[in-house]
């Protein structure tokens, strides 16, 4: 299945207490159980004014309607087409 990473620009997310990124993952969670398997959160990472998610889905079209649905700004999704780490250089 594909993986997918989306840039949300969301201004002082850097900022978020604990319980409002609680809240925004529960709002998250609440609409992936709608929508089914097919698509799935894996993590997120929370900049000064960005979070970057990646997500698991068939297509990009319902990692945007996941996106409408929730409520969150989606204002880049990027198809991963390799991931790369350290054991990448080893022969």
């Amino acid at each position: 299945m594909p993986k997918f990473i989306i840039e949300r620009e969301i201004p002082g997310a850097g900022d978020l207490t604990e319980e409002e990124l609680q809240a925004i993952s529960q709002k998250s969670c609440s609409v992936l159980g709608q929508m089914g398997p097919q698509i799935q959160w894996v993590q997120s990472f929370v900049t000064g004014d960005k979070v970057y998610c990646v997500y698991i889905a068939p297509d990009e079209e319902m990692v945007a309607e996941h996106a409408r649905q929730g409520g969150f700004p989606a204002n880049k999704i990027s198809r991963v087409k390799s991931v790369i780490d350290p054991t990448t250089a080893e022969a």
